[in-house]
């Protein structure tokens, strides 16, 4: 298991922000293929759940979050906070090209890597918002007061069939398919980042979390989990080990972030 958190909140722009992630391989697979990241002085988060034989899936996630920490994450300290958010929608897509041109290359130089991919969710919280991408079916939660909202859609097969009305929300929980991506990095030639912009407000949680634990986790559970008033590294083990007690049948990732009051940020004793 894997926990890491900022030790003092950063100011990013007006809002000061607290971070914390965790990520656990669960209690069926031997190997995690997920990969997780946050850079607290860049408001960055990222996270990617990688999928194919071998160590395929565990290779694609990591270059899939080193390779946009490298390229996003530089063109983001160099453009700052007050970067316009048509730019950063231009440079997230750049950094996605990229990653998705050399996890394709990768597969195809190797074949025991041959058909690797990786979902990905990422946010990037600036000035008094915060854009979210996503590719896939690892997802963003924003709870917001006693509210909890989902802000990514899936990209599956799964939710192309709720849309479609072929199945019931009570179907859905059984069916076979739930794993089934319509869209991932690494595939092929093309991949759109799908983005959204949000405004925050003071208080503000999100969760970034891969399919390990909003599978096995229900909104509700979530929800009740994410509204204790306690510390995010805690709520991130609470996350992961409810993810574990009810089944823990895939990798478990959770990024959090919570944004805290304007002005000067917030150092904890």
């Amino acid at each position: 298991m894997s926990n890491t958190s900022a030790p003092a909140s950063v100011e990013a722009s007006a809002l000061s922000w607290e971070f914390a992630a965790l990520t656990d391989p669960g209690r069926v697979r031997a190997n995690n293929e997920d990969t997780i990241a946050f850079d607290a002085s860049l408001g960055l988060v990222l996270l990617a759940d990688g999928m194919g034989g071998y160590n395929g899936g565990e290779v694609a996630s990591g270059m899939a979050i080193a390779l946009l920490q490298a390229s996003f994450g530089r063109w983001l300290a160099h453009a700052g906070p007050h970067a316009h958010p048509k730019a950063i929608r231009r440079a997230l897509q750049a950094g996605t090209d990229e990653a998705n041109a050399a996890i394709l290359e990768a597969g195809i130089a190797n074949v025991q890597l041959q058909g690797m991919g990786t979902t990905l969710v990422l946010a990037t919280f600036g000035h008094q918002r915060v854009i979210v991408g996503h590719i896939g079916d690892s997802r963003c939660y924003r709870l917001r007061g006693e509210k909890l909202e989902l802000l990514t859609r899936d990209h599956s097969l799964l939710q192309e069939q709720l849309d479609a009305g072929a199945i019931t929300p009570e179907q859905a929980v059984q069916s076979p398919h739930r794993n089934l991506v319509t869209r991932a990095l690494g595939i092929e030639r093309h991949v759109e980042l799908e983005m959204h912009e949000h405004t925050v407000q003071p208080g503000d949680l999100f969760l970034l979390c891969s399919d390990g634990l909003s599978e096995m986790v229900s909104d509700a559970q979530l929800f009740t989990l994410l509204l204790q008033d306690n510390a995010l590294p805690e709520k991130a083990t609470l996350l992961v080990a409810a993810a574990n007690e009810n089944g823990g049948r895939d990798n478990i990732s959770v990024v959090l972030a919570r944004a805290g009051g304007v002005g000067v940020p917030e150092i904890p004793a």
